[in-house]
């Protein structure tokens, strides 16, 4: 399989869920997956990553999942296991520290940050598909949190809309490292056109 090539102007780093809550020390979801996001050397990747996308001129969009809200969820008739987690420990709360950007990820002028998805897909009733082809983006890179959920359920819905995904399997993270694995090494070639690593991508990024 020939190497694939990130235009310029086809190409948009999808940045998902860049909270506190997952991201910092303090934050609510941070000790679940700190173990893994230490063994992959997550935080770096992800700073590496976006410092390429923007060194190359390429837009980010960033993803983000629902900040939690009094009420969110708890009339739903079908509320699905993680939005219960939510309902109990308010992860990403709209206007607290733990909803809050990391500061190292923090929207930059010319990103575009897309509506908050409620569950795990960021095209789900949000406009995430609607900007990307209105931007004439074809190829999309994903990175954030989580590896077996959000990541997944967006990379997965790009391709069944037609764009070119690419996973970078060090600039997420999950609970566990088997959840990492069924991530990238069992479910990820079934939908993802590229799985590189943080090295092979700034490499692809470089040419």
């Amino acid at each position: 399989m020939r190497p694939t090539t990130y235009a310029k102007d086809s190409t948009a780093l999808l940045f998902v869920d860049p909270y506190n809550d997952f991201l910092s020390e303090g934050g609510k979801i941070w000790p679940r997956v700190k173990a893994v996001a230490d063994e992959v050397n997550l935080l770096e990747n992800l700073r590496q990553v976006t410092k390429a996308v923007r060194r190359a001129g390429m837009k980010i969009f960033i993803v983000p999942h629902r900040r939690w809200e009094p009420g969110d969820y708890e009339c739903w008739c079908h509320p699905n296991p993680t939005q219960i987690a939510i309902i109990k420990r308010h992860s990403f709360a709209r206007g607290e520290w733990g909803g809050d950007w990391h500061p190292d990820f923090a929207p930059q002028a010319g990103d575009i940050i897309v509506k908050e998805h409620w569950a795990q897909s960021g095209f789900a009733n949000t406009d995430l598909d609607q900007q990307l082809r209105q931007h004439g983006v074809t190829h999309v890179i994903v990175v954030g949190l989580l590896a077996n959920t959000c990541i997944e359920s967006t990379s997965r819905y790009a391709m069944e809309l037609g764009y070119h995904v690419t996973l970078v399997r060090d600039a997420t993270a999950a609970f566990t490292m088997e959840m990492m694995h069924a991530a990238h090494e069992l479910n990820g070639p079934t939908y993802a056109h590229a799985i590189l690593n943080t090295h092979q991508m700034l490499a692809a990024l470089a040419c």
